[in-house]
């Protein structure tokens, strides 16, 4: 089967929401024994697969976008548990290694807005156009 099928990308999707679900349970209940995330509310907006699923991109997001960079830290410090207990829970033949990064979306959505909303480009969109 070539790796560009459509049932492949399916799959990959699939079990990559797994993984977010899995991960967000654990988060949610305070399941990883840290203070900093254990102060902290953070979303995982997304996980992307490799093809194999031996890897997962796991995108974060701590709400309001407060100390992103001390949430990332304890995040990777505690990868390890992490992915004992995603192996665990997603059956798949090889148990993912994961890799947390900050999610810059919407930090990218609020500045298009913003530069779609400046004076010098509301004026080339012309007063037919509204940026709603």
């Amino acid at each position: 089967m070539n790796k560009d099928t459509p049932e492949k990308s399916v799959r990959t999707l699939r079990v990559g929401e797994q993984v977010r679900h899995v991960l967000s349970a654990i988060l949610q209940r305070g399941d990883v024994h840290d203070d900093t995330l254990a102060k902290h509310m953070v979303s995982i907006t997304e996980v992307r697969m490799s093809p194999d699923l031996r890897h997962a991109t796991v995108f974060v997001k701590p709400l309001l976008g407060r100390d992103e960079a001390d949430v990332l830290k304890a995040l990777r410090t505690n990868t390890a548990y992490l992915q004992r207990e995603v192996a665990q829970a997603v059956k798949t033949k090889y148990a993912a290694k994961l890799k947390f990064l900050a999610d810059e979306s919407f930090d990218e959505g609020t500045h298009i807005d913003t530069l779609l909303r400046a004076p010098q480009v509301a004026q080339d969109l012309g007063e037919d156009s509204s940026v709603d």
